[in-house]
């Protein structure tokens, strides 16, 4: 079973074994709801199968609890870890909208063919999300991406492959 990141574990929240999160999901009111189904997975631990129990938004994060865990030692071993989903409770878009998992990992080029990088995560600011790339140019920083129609001209799934007309000044040519 393929699973989808929904969210990354940054620490643990009081001692009855509640998490602190930063959503990968568009939808975590719906991913967080009460009775959800979700699992808390760290490489070299086993993967959990948890109830969510309660989540409530605190300082950009969530707070979460779950039915099957009462205390912190429970949980402290997975921070840094993430919760996800099965790929079967993922429902379909509307087209030109995509889930995280699939937009992070792919190929950035200008309209000119030319590699920039690879998009390393999505940062949710208000009106439009911003898309990170980690550009292939050694020392050249993060190149931070509107997710709007002037920048983000093609995505294409199937190639791993997003074609982006650069703005003025989203390119720092200077590092």
């Amino acid at each position: 079973m393929n699973h989808i990141r929904i969210a990354r574990v940054v620490n643990t929240f009081g001692i009855r074994g509640e998490l602190r999160l930063l959503a990968d999901t568009d939808f975590p009111e719906q991913r967080f709801e009460p009775g959800a189904s979700v699992y808390l997975i760290k490489d070299g631990l086993p993967d959990q199968k948890l109830t969510v129990e309660q989540a409530r938004a605190n300082k950009g994060h969530y707070i979460i609890s779950f039915q099957e865990i009462d205390n912190i030692n429970q949980v402290e071993s997975y921070k840094g870890g993430y919760l996800t989903i099965d790929s079967d409770q993922q429902e379909e878009l509307a087209e030109g909208d995509y889930y995280y998992h699939q937009i992070i990992g792919l190929k950035v080029y200008t309209d000119e063919e030319e590699l920039l990088g690879t998009i390393k995560d999505i940062l949710e600011l208000g009106s439009n999300d911003v898309w990170v790339v980690k550009s292939h140019k050694p020392g050249r920083k993060d190149i931070l991406l509107p997710f709007i129609d002037d920048v983000i001209k093609d995505v294409d799934l199937e190639v791993g492959k997003v074609q982006v007309e650069l703005m003025e000044g989203l390119i720092d040519d200077e590092n």
